[in-house]
């Protein structure tokens, strides 16, 4: 049985009962308070093997208290609950020296592993601690998929671990790589983004690693790259999908090696970087394509982290939109609202290009319509202007918000995605084989929801595609769609 004593602080009587009672059976010693000065007396006086805690308490704000805490006993571990379910939260949460922060409402069975955990960890120096200066939350939404996206920051913050962000366009992946280093142990440093997409081939290795005087035609002087400039801080790879192979492989040198040499240079250079990437696209895929290198793949994929599409958090729209207009009223444009019928519009809406497209619908509204309050069929003309406008009636809504046809508007979708894809090659052309990549990048989806729908029956989902179930499994197994590996 565990055993140990457990300090429950929480001015909700009813949560201090159901946490007494499940920390109890669980084998623990607890003992709970309603407020701040009584949990600073027991500490100060030694004690509790671990404290779980509110954030808002009658006479403190439990983050003024931490910092006290962990001067007086720096190993105790600490949780911090809180309704206040922000990237802000999180952040504090971390930087104060919380073991682990944990979003209300929160599950009673990870609550009970996390304090198993943290009872049975080896006992080592204090958590770093790091001072935010930046007020303003680069990060917005309370929804569950956002709140396991901050605890994951919270975490990495004392690190230097390389990141892997996946995700569609439009989620944000540049934001979180700022996070991570804003609030990170480099935010001294610098910051410095590359797209790889929007670098033109030959030209992306003197763009990382910088060229001597005479490297190549038009080299007149020497220049730094995208590494040097970055020394001591992070340099975020964004689209890293698009590394032609040969950048790739010295890419792959500079994180084996710690080292790298300029274009025309012989002499290695020790870098102090910090890498973050990006993609849109499944690598795996490309891998199996022979476009990208596995061995690369798993020296950035450390920590693997997967930015939720907007429709996947819905409810993160109206606390979105209001960031937005708060954006849009300090760069000058008046203050703007939504009624509740227009907020339901948009929460229903399919939002194809995400985050971003949603921020480009606000600054619109804030721009053209002179009312303070934004109606219904003031949306209902703005989402006829967007793409694959789609409204989720009932949760369900398949098809074209209205009017076209299914075929034309994932026509439309393909059309715009591959004019997209190749306007970051300009002047030169894709690989090879974008038939066939584009075919898998379709077919992976298309699988995926007949499968969904019929609740992961191969044989209904054959019958639905229209294929056969030979084919389908073969399919299944080519694509690595492993959630219906073992389905029926």
């Amino acid at each position: 049985m565990p055993n140990g004593h457990i300090i429950v602080a929480d001015d909700d009587a009813a949560i201090r009962t159901v946490l007494n009672q499940a920390l109890s059976r669980a084998g623990y010693e607890v003992r709970s308070t309603g407020n701040c000065a009584t949990l600073w007396r027991w500490v100060a006086e030694g004690a509790g093997d671990l404290v779980i805690t509110d954030v808002v308490m009658p006479d403190e704000n439990v983050f003024d208290l931490l910092p006290r805490i962990k001067r007086v006993r720096p190993e105790l571990p600490i949780i911090v609950m809180s309704a206040q379910n922000t990237f802000m939260t999180a952040i504090r949460a971390s930087e104060r020296g919380a073991y682990e922060y944990l979003p209300k409402p929160f599950d009673l069975k990870e609550l009970i592993a996390i304090v198993g955990r943290a009872l049975s960890r080896p006992r080592g120096a204090p958590a770093q601690s790091a001072d935010a200066g930046n007020e303003d939350i680069p990060l917005v939404g309370r929804s569950p998929a956002m709140q396991e996206i901050y605890r994951a920051l919270a975490r990495l913050m004392p690190t230097d671990l390389t990141v892997m962000i996946t995700g569609e366009s439009g989620t944000g992946k540049e934001l979180v790589a700022r996070a991570l280093h804003d609030y990170g142990r480099r935010r001294t440093g610098p910051f410095v983004p590359v797209n790889m997409a929007a670098i033109p081939r030959d030209l992306i290795e003197s763009e990382l690693f910088g060229h001597e005087k005479g490297a190549f035609t038009g080299a007149l002087s020497r220049s730094a790259g995208r590494f040097e400039q970055a020394e001591g801080g992070t340099l975020f790879l964004d689209e890293i999908g698009d590394m032609p192979m040969e950048a790739q492989t010295r890419l792959l040198r500079v994180l084996q090696q710690g080292e790298y040499t300029t274009v025309g240079g012989r002499v290695p250079i020790k870098t102090n970087v910090r890498i973050i990437a990006a993609t849109n696209k499944d690598l795996r895929v490309s891998i199996q394509q022979g476009i990208f290198r596995e061995d690369l793949f798993f020296r950035l994929n450390v920590v693997p982290l997967r930015l939720p599409a907007l429709r996947e958090r819905s409810e993160d729209v109206p606390d979105l939109i209001r960031h937005f207009f708060v954006l849009v009223e300090r760069e000058g444009l008046s203050r703007k609202q939504l009624d509740g019928e227009a907020m339901e519009r948009l929460k229903r809406y399919r939002w194809p290009g995400n985050v971003r497209e949603l921020e480009n619908l606000v600054r619109r509204l804030a721009a053209l319509y002179p009312q303070e309050t934004i109606t219904g069929p003031v949306i209902d003309a703005e989402l006829d202007t967007l793409p694959l406008a789609q409204s989720q009636e009932s949760g369900t809504g398949s098809g074209p918000r209205k009017g076209g046809s299914e075929a034309e508007t994932l026509s439309g979708a393909v059309e715009r995605h591959l004019a997209e894809y190749f306007s970051g090659y300009r002047d030169t052309l894709p690989p090879p084989g974008l038939y066939h990549r584009i075919l898998r990048e379709i077919e992976g989806p298309l699988i995926g929801a007949a499968l969904a729908a019929t609740r992961g029956n191969q044989i209904r989902a054959a019958e639905l595609l229209g294929v056969n179930r030979n084919t389908l499994r073969k399919k299944v197994r080519d694509l690595d769609l492993q959630v219906f590996r073992n389905a029926r």
